[in-house]
């Protein structure tokens, strides 16, 4: 046996890990859903201006990604992405929510829908604060 010198992992490496890591999570705490989401906002010619990417997994609901430009934010879009993603994990018997954000970003929008803030890392990115907030219904 070697370690293999740091690099890009390839694909097939990727895929190894992901299933020796899922195989020992389902020996210690069961089989659970588990699926890979997104919306995404379009115009009529197909370009995207937003949208957000979330994973449900272990019985919650963990946003990834939730991106609006610029040029359409504070039109309620944020809110309609985010509030369709809770609705289908509802759909599927989750309830609760978590997701980062940092200083620079939304937590102000993430906290007036009902998210709390659990945690902060200092420093990440340098100079800023990242928060860790959840959801339960």
């Amino acid at each position: 046996m070697y370690l293999t010198a740091i690099q890009a992992p390839q694909e097939d490496e990727i895929d190894a890990l992901r299933m020796g890591l899922t195989d020992y999570n389902v020996s210690q705490a069961g089989c659970y859903l588990r699926e890979r989401i997104a919306s995404v906002i379009k115009d009529e010619q197909g370009k995207i201006h937003g949208g957000i990417i979330a994973d449900i997994r272990w019985g919650w609901l963990h946003v990834d990604w939730l991106w609006v430009d610029e040029s359409i934010r504070q039109r309620g879009w944020g809110r309609r992405l985010l509030g369709a993603m809770e609705q289908y994990a509802q759909s599927k018997g989750i309830t609760r929510y978590h997701l980062e954000t940092t200083t620079f970003q939304a937590l102000p929008f993430y906290q007036a829908l009902g998210y709390q803030v659990f945690g902060q890392l200092p420093d990440m990115p340098p100079g800023h604060l990242c928060y860790f907030l959840n959801k339960q219904l």
